[in-house]
């Protein structure tokens, strides 16, 4: 494992070093060389009677305390003299030890024959943490001390742990290099690191040494075992070699007969999951249940993580049920990847749910936890919720970090709050904390947002006097604003100076500075600025085009439109259901319900599934054209694929059944309406206030009297 033989200059640089050859291993397997014989240096005569009445007293005397014992020979004791006590207590191991102890504590420097004796001891006793203890110090107080190891061996030990212990020291100490050295040094008396040591070392060594000493390694008579793979399949993974990775998964089955447990399989489907490789890691996590391992608390967390960050948080839940069916205990990761995910989908329900679950299960919520709460909080404009948790998370003694204060600042940055979003980026100074670049581009938006320019730049040279460089995320913040503000002027000299700044535009930039134009009715500056676009080599994408073709059909230029959407399809741009779905509106505005159709065949011969949009604009269009098969055709389609009708295509809807004499469907649908919230215009509640009075039911029509100037006329003022 720790040498590569042969070329292992030009695949292991730790290797460099090493002084064998792969011939000079071919001799060590074929001849051995044997442990030298012990010959201590001999004691004076003095020497010998201290050791000898030190060591009786220790034996006689051993219920007292040792420093009472030892006292009389204090002055004319040396660190050599443990050399020959040892040889006295040899057979008394614990007052071996214990005199070592006496020693180290008078501070005097421990000689490396006397620490290698005292290792085989501690061995010899199954001290091992001890011996593990001694031979670092040794390593690290003598230059020699392995070979001091190895002379001692033969006559104090012959127990070949004491190496292993002594290549964990190295590894211990970052000695790789030496600790390889050591291994192939000791194949040549016969003695072989366990597997079990040799996987601290690869855990270790970067993921090319690893791979290096797998293929080398073989050669030493060891094996690598199931832990071996879980640390190669581990560092693969974490530089993205995921193909590398899986291979070793097989092999370390079909060719090395190693069995992978469930940590193989967890480390594999997260580094999927880390890439984004759903169904790969799908494919792994059920091979791994066909093999009867059960996935644990960490493989579920990879794999809800990555379904909650794709959106699909029904199947990350599916999951999650899963887990606790097979009596797994979900960890506070699990918890918090599920509450990121609902976060994101806006469900307030969901996320307290889990947040309540999470704390009932015995779980305390960390400081990333309510981190994600708050920003989800805060992303769906419930500031007084974000507050709440903000607050508690202080309350049990979590540290706000700057993402936590970024995402409260954001919220009420986007309420348009900014007194409170600047309290809170001075809170965050005085805590010690550095705004980051999403921070000052948050508090720069909400000032430009509300017409606060000057103030806006004079936080960006606050933050430029931080040392923190403006971004382009930063400036299309700020051109944003500005267009928002209608100071489109002010909005094209910030791009400039993007420009001069060194800072390309993106095409966000330049989508942002269109819609401005179009939504001001400036179709040939939108168009100038998509020609200088493609000029400088950006590619629109379908958020630019859906720009353009809403600025065409607002005013009236559907042609334009058509050719736009022409030209997306020649380029090979593909549209989404917006791009049709603005075309079809005002074709449908114009009541031009075969171009309206006809954009709808060519959005379904794209491939592109219409959205809720999509039909309710169909519904409206064909209800004002009183095209009442159609109408009816698309409002079932409609429901079947579980989209809800707006207020707008109640109202016609309704309308048209009441003027083809349906009137029992167009009074379901009333009240669906009605159900739902929606207030109904004015002439739909004329026409059931008549319908009510006609069958004189005086009590519907009052209630209906008094809804409609509720809610058509009180509101309306």
């Amino acid at each position: 494992m720790f040498l590569c033989l042969g070329n292992a200059k030009k695949r292991l640089p730790l290797f460099s070093s090493f002084p064998f050859s792969s011939s000079s291993i071919d001799r060590i397997t074929t001849k051995l060389r044997p442990f030298p014989d012990y010959s201590p240096r001999k004691p004076t005569i003095n020497d010998a009677d201290l050791v000898r009445d030190l060591t009786t007293a220790l034996k006689q005397r051993r219920s007292e305390p040792l420093r009472r014992i030892l006292a009389p020979f204090a002055q004319r004791f040396r660190p050599d003299h443990l050399l020959w006590a040892f040889s006295y207590l040899r057979s008394d191991l614990p007052l071996a030890l214990s005199l070592l102890h006496w020693c180290r504590s008078r501070r005097h420097p421990i000689p490396a024959e006397a620490l290698a004796i005292a290792s085989h001891l501690s061995v010899a006793s199954r001290n091992l943490e001890f011996a593990l203890q001694l031979l670092r110090e040794g390593l690290q107080s003598h230059s020699r001390f392995v070979e001091q190891v190895i002379y001692t061996y033969k006559h104090w030990s012959s127990n070949p742990c004491v190496f292993d212990l002594l290549f964990r020291a190295f590894v211990d100490a970052g000695k790789l290099s030496e600790s390889r050295s050591l291994f192939f040094h000791l194949l040549t008396y016969g003695i072989t690191i366990s597997t079990d040591s040799c996987n601290a070392l690869l855990s270790r060594l970067p993921v090319d040494d690893i791979q290096a000493a797998f293929t080398e390694f073989p050669e030493s008579g060891l094996r690598w075992n199931v832990v071996s793979y879980n640390i190669l399949i581990h560092s693969l993974c974490q530089v993205r070699k995921l193909e590398e990775a899986h291979g070793f998964l097989v092999k370390m089955e079909e060719k090395d007969g190693v069995l992978p447990d469930v940590i193989t399989y967890s480390t594999l489907i997260d580094g999927y999951c880390k890439s984004g490789e759903l169904q790969e890691a799908l494919k792994l996590f059920s091979e791994m249940s066909s093999k009867g391992l059960n996935p644990n608390s960490f493989t579920y967390n990879s794999l809800i993580t990555l379904l909650c960050h794709d959106g699909n948080v029904v199947e990350a839940e599916r999951l999650f049920m899963q887990m606790l069916s097979y009596g797994i205990a979900p960890d506070a990761a699990v918890y918090t990847s599920l509450i990121n995910g609902y976060s994101k989908k806006g469900n307030l329900f969901a996320m307290h749910r889990l947040f309540t679950e999470m704390k009932t299960a015995g779980h305390a919520p960390d400081a990333v936890t309510y981190t994600v709460l708050i920003s989800g909080f805060a992303q769906m404009g419930k500031m007084l919720e974000a507050n709440e948790m903000f607050v508690e998370m202080l309350s049990k003694g979590l540290t706000p970090d700057e993402v936590t204060y970024s995402a409260l600042i954001a919220g009420y940055c986007k309420e348009g709050k900014m007194e409170k979003a600047f309290r809170l980026h001075n809170e965050m100074l005085h805590g010690g904390l550095l705004p980051n670049v999403v921070t000052y581009t948050t508090l720069c938006d909400g000032l430009c947002k509300q017409g606060q320019v000057e103030a806006a730049n004079e936080l960006l040279h606050e933050m430029c006097g931080k040392g923190l460089v403006l971004n382009v995320c930063t400036f299309n913040s700020l051109i944003n604003g500005l267009c928002k503000a209608g100071n489109m002027d002010q909005a094209v000299k910030i791009m400039r100076d993007m420009e001069a700044a060194g800072l390309a535009p993106d095409i966000y930039t330049y989508t942002t500075l269109m819609d401005a134009y179009c939504k001001s009715h400036d179709m040939d500056q939108a168009r100038l600025l998509l020609k200088e676009m493609l000029d400088k080599g950006l590619q629109p994408n379908v958020v630019t085009f859906n720009v353009l073709m809403n600025g065409f059909c607002v005013l009236g230029m559907l042609e334009d439109g058509k050719m736009l959407l022409k030209w997306m399809l020649e380029k090979n741009i593909r549209p989404n259901a917006t791009t049709y779905n603005t075309l079809m509106k005002h074709y449908s505005i114009d009541k031009n319900m075969k171009a309206t159709s006809e954009t709808y065949k060519g959005m379904l011969a794209l491939g592109l599934m219409p959205d809720e949009n999509t039909y309710n604009i169909l519904i409206t269009g064909h209800c004002k054209s009183r095209n009442m098969k159609e109408a009816c055709y698309y409002y079932s389609e409609m429901v079947s694929k579980g989209f809800n009708l707006r207020k707008s295509s109640y109202n016609a809807l309704i309308k048209l059944l009441f003027r083809k004499k349906k009137l029992q469907e167009a009074t379901r649908l009333f009240e669906e309406m009605r159900a739902m919230k929606f207030v109904a215009d004015k002439e739909v509640y004329s026409i059931f206030i008549d319908v009510n009075y006609n069958e004189k039911n005086v009590q519907a029509v009052l209630e209906l009297c008094d809804e409609v100037v509720e809610k058509c006329y009180v509101e309306e003022k």
